[in-house]
């Protein structure tokens, strides 16, 4: 490891910081097949050098009972004239052919193939992002480190256990990223495997190094005082944490001068901040949309949930929906919020996610100011987007959207496919363009967003809801089902309460495709009305 020098009073651990990068399922999927291919790979270079030395060893032993022969009776043996020439045939042709069979390189196989798959291995921003998606998933949905070490989450098929090492990575992560606070639980857990006597190449005094410096950061000079003389029981010459716990006993010192109720004030300040482990991109409502990412959600009293209703839709008398009408479900009032039930059949998910999984590119958002697609780090999933005239399946699924809501659909975007994987989502935000922003939608020619239509083309194990934290509503992935909400009130203005969010994947694999329709060729279907916010 490499340290820089002095900040500040203190030393403190280096490390290379690097952006986050978002891996979809679909290809962490092919990674686990290339992973199997190159286990298959290793397995056949094992099988070589063993029928290798299987050679060498029945080499060996034939010429060990030999030569315990010829040495009991050396002149006798190679008196004898057949004796004399084989003697001078091994040592002059066959121990030349062992030698090249010692010399022989069984590996060329493997590393050729190894050398192949290595272009479709992650890299480091990949294994950073997963870091950063485990955090992610911790802070939101409220999940302990030891809960996470030892893979009790809900829904799981395949448990998995982290390892001291693994633990250690992710207190690392977090120091790059100045997150102190994750540093702190990630490094206490590592530590924590240590004393339970998990082996591990890691010891005590690298975990204790970043713990005490994390701890110092958040303010609780305590008990970075306790870790770095522990850290020095176990190794006296650590020149650093001799330097740290000469300046933390000066600051110390310093502090015992200072007014009492002044330092009690700081100290809970500190404490408060340390328990909300308050993110860098801290959004307002966050604690909010956190709680109803977990299903601590507002609950709707019964005289609101009396009005909402499950009903068969035909589309206003579509000729289509009349014998097999839709089946709806009121989610919410307050945007009315409606579920369409058996909307997409699996045969159409399937087809729809093989048309979009060759294009998966990291979604983007449109820039409010410019205009252009830009990634950003509160929208991490892939997306694609399909067209209606190139495969039927498409062009009916927008037939679908139109027979049902109403709506023209020749006026509004191409189905977005996305594929959240581990820790994908969306964070709050809104779907139409706000007053602030007047060229969003400029390029289409179309005018604003006026709805979402949002298919769900998979169930999820935990996690994954869309929710709406103006409101409180959370709604929750059902393969087959699809959501519908207006972002616009019939007068063109923007609704507000529509702002919502996709809550990261706890467990599991999440798609959906969505249809943004725009006002153009709405004009008639439906019509304006007087009032601002109707």
């Amino acid at each position: 490891m490499i340290w820089c020098i002095l900040v500040v009073g203190i030393l403190l651990p280096q490390s290379l910081a690097h952006p986050g990068f978002f891996t979809s399922i679909g290809q962490m999927t092919d990674l686990i097949h290339t992973e199997k291919d190159l286990v298959t790979s290793l397995k056949d270079y094992i099988k070589a050098e063993e029928d290798k030395l299987e050679q060498i060893k029945k080499w060996a032993e034939k010429l060990d009972r030999l030569t315990s022969t010829a040495t009991k009776d050396p002149e006798g043996f190679v008196g004898h004239p057949v004796n004399a020439f084989k003697l001078m045939k091994r040592l002059n042709t066959e121990w030349s052919e062992l030698e090249n069979l010692v010399l022989k390189d069984m590996s060329d196989g493997f590393i050729s193939n190894l050398t192949i798959q290595r272009q479709y291995f992650p890299n480091d921003e990949d294994q950073v992002g997963a870091a950063k998606a485990l955090l992610r998933l911790q802070d939101t949905y409220n999940l302990d480190t030891d809960t996470i070490s030892k893979g009790d989450l809900p829904g799981v098929k395949h448990k998995s256990f982290l390892t001291v090492e693994d633990c250690f990575e992710l207190g690392k992560v977090a120091y790059t990223e100045a997150d102190y606070y994750h540093t702190e639980l990630w490094m206490e857990q590592a530590l924590r495997q240590l004393d339970e006597g998990e082996v591990s190449t890691i010891d005590k005094v690298s975990v204790l190094d970043y713990l005490s410096y994390a701890v110092y950061q958040q303010g609780d000079l305590d008990k970075a005082l306790l870790l770095t003389k522990k850290l020095l029981e176990l190794d006296p010459e650590h020149q650093r944490a001799n330097g740290n716990l000469k300046y933390f006993e000066y600051i110390m010192a310093k502090e015992k001068d200072a007014n009492k109720s002044a330092s009690d004030d700081q100290s809970d300040q500190k404490t408060t901040l340390k328990k909300k482990g308050v993110a860098v991109d801290y959004l307002p409502e966050r604690q909010k949309y956190e709680m109803l990412c977990r299903g601590e959600g507002i609950k709707m009293t019964p005289r609101r949930q009396k009005k909402l209703f499950c009903r068969y839709h035909d589309g206003n008398r579509n000729p289509k929906f009349i014998l097999a009408p839709a089946k709806q479900e009121d989610e919410w009032d307050k945007p009315r919020i409606i579920r369409f039930h058996d909307i997409i059949s699996d045969a159409e998910i399937d087809i729809v996610k093989d048309l979009a999984k060759p294009r998966l590119r990291r979604a983007t958002i449109s820039n409010p100011i410019t205009g252009d697609l830009e990634t950003v780090h509160y929208r991490i999933s892939k997306s694609a987007w399909l067209s209606g005239y190139e495969n039927p399946v498409v062009s009916r699924l927008n037939m679908r959207i139109q027979d049902l809501t109403g709506l023209d659909v020749s006026t509004a975007e191409e189905l977005q496919v996305a594929n959240y994987g581990v820790g994908g989502q969306y964070e709050p935000h809104f779907d139409f363009a706000r007053k602030d922003e007047p060229d969003a939608f400029k390029e289409l020619g179309t005018g604003n967003r006026i709805a979402t239509w949002l298919f769900y083309m998979s169930d999820v194990s935990a996690g994954g809801a869309t929710v709406f934290p103006e409101v409180g509503a959370s709604v929750w992935p059902k393969k087959g089902t699809a959501v519908f909400w207006y972002n616009l009130f019939a007068s063109g203005e923007g609704d507000y309460s529509t702002r919502h969010a996709a809550c990261p994947v706890l467990v599991g694999n999440k798609w959906v495709s969505n249809k943004w329709l725009h006002e153009r060729g709405q004009e008639f279907r439906r019509p304006c009305t007087l009032s601002e916010l109707e």
